[in-house]
Formats: C-alpha cells, structure tokens, sequence
C-alpha cells in the first residue's frame, strides 16, 4: 500500500492511497460473495456462486465496486492511524474512488478534517478561589413566603379586589389598535401585588369585581423579551371572570408539619440546606468556567476545522430544541419570538461553539501531557454499572460492545478525571460556609 500526503487549507489533509493488484485481488473474491448473498443466481446459495460466474452474470465493475467498498472500509483506520502525524481526525472523512479497473491497483483519496495542534499555557496552581456561601435571613424568609402560598386558601368573592385576592381573566392585546398575534389569553391566574405578567398590570385590577371589564394602556419594558412590543404602549382589554379573596396560612410549627417536617425549626433547617446546596452548584458551575476560561487564554490553538464548528452549532441546536420541547414549546416558536431564522441563530451561536471547542482541546491535551489514561476494563465496569441502573433500555445493551459507544463512554471518563485533577490542582482552600 502506498500513500502520499498533501496539506490543504481551513485545517484539512488529503492522502492518496494505492492498493497495488496483488493487494487489491483477496477483495474481489469477498465483494462477489457479498453481492451473491442478496442478488439471485441461478444454481447457487446465496453467497456462494464463484467469483467467474458473479462477474459473468453481474458485471466486472459491480464486483469491482463492492470490492473496492470492502476495501476501503478494512483499511481506512489503518491508513489515518499511520499518516496523521498523531493528530486526530474530526468529523466524516470524504473518501472518493480515483481509480477503478480491471486489472489495476486500486486508487482511493481521503479528504478529512483534522483536530489543531493545542499549545497548553498555565494550566495549574492558577489560584480560583471560591466564595464563602452565606445565607441571608430573607431568602429563608422568601422561601417560607413561597410555601405559605402554596397552602393558601381561596374564597370566591363578590367584592372589589385587593391586594392579595387572585383573579382569573381573559386578556386581549391590541397594538395601534391592532389585535396583537399571539396576545389573547383565556383564563389567566393573576394575584394583585405580585407584578405578573407586565410590570403595572395588577395595579389595573385593583377594585375591579367579577364579570368587569376594564380597559388600559400600559408602557412595556425597552429591555422586554418580546421585541415586537418591548418599549411600545399596548392596549389591554381584561374581561374579570371571578375574584378569589385569598387566605394565608400562619408560618408555624402547623405549616411545617403540613409539609412533613417535625416543626418550623426543622422546616427551616431543610430550606437553608437546600439553599445552600443549590448555591454551591451555582458557585462550582461559575468556577469551572472560570478556570476553563483562563486555560483558554492562556493556550494557543491551531486552526479550528469549520466542521468542528458545524457540528457544535448544530449540536447546540439539538440541545436548545429538546429543553424547548420539555417546556412543551418548538424552536420554530421561539425564533419566530424572537424575531430570527435559523441560519441567523446559529451564526449567533459561532462563538460559544468555538469556546467549547477550545475547552474540549484542552481536556484532551491536558489529558495527553499528564497521561491521563482509562483502561479497557474500567469502561467494562462503567457500561455494566449503566447497564445495571438502567435495565429497561434496550439500545443500552444493544451499544454496549460497540466500539464507537465504548470510545464515548471512554472519553466521558477521561473528561470526568481530567476535570477532578484540575480542580485539585487550582482550587484554592475554601472557607467555612456559614448562615449570616
């Protein structure tokens, strides 16, 4: 087998590879047997007519063909692994036939992106610090506050409402006197004094009984999410269906049994455990950003292939449209919300893209300089131990010994410990966490 190599630009490389007849002859024997296994030849098993009798009833070049596929299938990973110079190929190489005949070597070309070249800057002993979490009173306070609303009690009321009393509506939303697309709402929950909606809203209700209807103008936000309307005066027309006055419970010893805590003290302890669990998330996520983002820096990096960009930025596509999907919405919805078509969302996505790239590169230098390594039979256990937990998926089992998914599994791994050791390596001592 020959190859010659040829650099060529946006980070790419073509090899030209030539299986010589001698080499290129045991695949004509295997391409006839694969094509005698699915197309009918009188006299024989499927698979097992000889080769003379498939090029005679088929054609030389069908053969040709199917050896040829077979060919390039079993030395491709040969071919890259050898002549990359220990770069790693990214994406899906193109692979076009330049010579093809009877009686002659077999010429393929490769055309494939390849990862740039990472030069690690500082990566330890940087000195990310973490803050010491304290627990203000008032988020304690807040989150009773929250509880305390869950177990109100309603009463349909004749009366004006006030502060505090729910009422159900229908809104319409003109614009210039235009019904606004997408702005009529049936049966929306509004508690007067808890600013939902638009800022004002509830403010306009007050006094307002069941069966009114009461019209106004309200200002919206510059900075609204809704570009159409942000800054702009709309017209709202609020048909009032029925007031609830609205009874909150007493924050006790009885709230917190209702919620299956011993007393409020017990309540309390729970609330301030959960707060401080969930920002020391916030904290570790801001923290790993951080220190990524000054490995970044400080690392030099080759040309990123523009396929390694595409592939990102339709990967984050995918992940924005199933969290879209959980909240019951389409990424049409939201960018016609937005006021954008996809092929603007996604150069809008172009640097984030490549800031994942660039932290993806680094894991794996990192991973490469400290020879990070994970073995064979640590990605078994790791598939048994998935393979365990989730014993109802299929597509679990059926991946399990493929190659491609253990080298995924294997990276994930490789990823998880790289991360481990530098935290240990440029996390500062942290201070005791305490309620302020």
């Amino acid at each position: 087998m020959k190859i010659t190599k040829k650099d060529l630009e946006k980070g790419q490389i073509e090899l030209n590879v030539i299986l010589g007849v001698s080499e290129f002859t045991p695949y004509l024997e295997k391409g006839a047997k694969k094509i005698s296994e699915t197309a009918k030849i009188e006299g024989f098993r499927p698979g097992k007519a000889p080769l003379e009798v498939v090029k005679q009833q088929l054609g030389e070049m069908a053969v040709l063909e199917e050896a040829a596929n077979i060919a390039i299938k079993k030395t491709i990973d040969q071919v890259l692994a050898e002549n990359l110079d220990g770069k790693e190929s990214v994406g899906q190489p193109q692979i076009e036939i330049t010579k093809l005949a009877p009686g002659n070597d077999l010429e393929y070309k490769i055309i494939t992106a390849l990862s740039p070249e990472v030069t690690l800057g500082k990566y330890k002993d940087l000195g990310i610090k973490k803050a010491e979490i304290k627990i203000p009173a008032a988020d304690i306070d807040k989150s009773l506050a929250e509880l305390q609303e869950l177990r109100a009690s309603e009463v349909l009321s004749e009366k004006e409402a006030k502060t505090g009393d729910r009422l159900l509506v229908n809104v319409e939303m003109f614009l210039d006197k235009v019904p606004l697309e997408g702005g009529q709402t049936q049966d929306l929950s509004v508690i007067i004094g808890k600013n939902h909606f638009v800022p004002g809203f509830d403010e306009k209700l007050l006094g307002a009984k069941a069966e009114a209807v009461v019209n106004f103008d309200l200002d919206f936000p510059k900075e609204h999410h809704q570009k159409n309307i942000a800054g702009k005066k709309v017209t709202f027309k609020v048909k009032v269906k029925s007031v609830y006055e609205r009874e909150l419970p007493k924050i006790d010893d009885a709230l917190a049994t209702g919620f299956n805590f011993k007393d409020l003290n017990d309540l309390k302890k729970a609330l301030e455990e959960n707060i401080i669990a969930d920002k020391e998330r916030q904290q570790a996520n801001r923290l790993e950003v951080e220190m990524i983002d000054k490995i970044i820096e400080a690392s030099e990096f080759g040309e990123i292939p523009e396929v390694m960009i595409n592939n990102e930025t339709h990967f984050m596509i995918h992940e924005i449209e199933d969290d879209l999907k959980r909240q019951g919405g389409t990424l049409t919805d939201y960018l016609t919300h937005l006021g954008k078509n996809q092929e603007a969302f996604t150069l809008e996505l172009v640097p984030s893209a490549l800031k994942r790239i660039k932290a993806s590169l680094i894991m794996k230098q990192v991973a490469k300089v400290e020879k990070i390594e994970i073995s064979d039979s640590e990605i078994s256990d790791k598939i048994a131990e998935l393979k365990a937990q989730h014993p109802e998926n299929a597509d679990l089992k059926n991946m399990a010994d493929d190659p491609s998914y253990r080298r995924y599994v294997g990276s994930v791994m490789q990823n998880g410990e790289v991360l481990k050791r530098l935290k240990e390596w440029n996390y500062a001592s942290t201070g005791d966490q305490q309620k302020s």
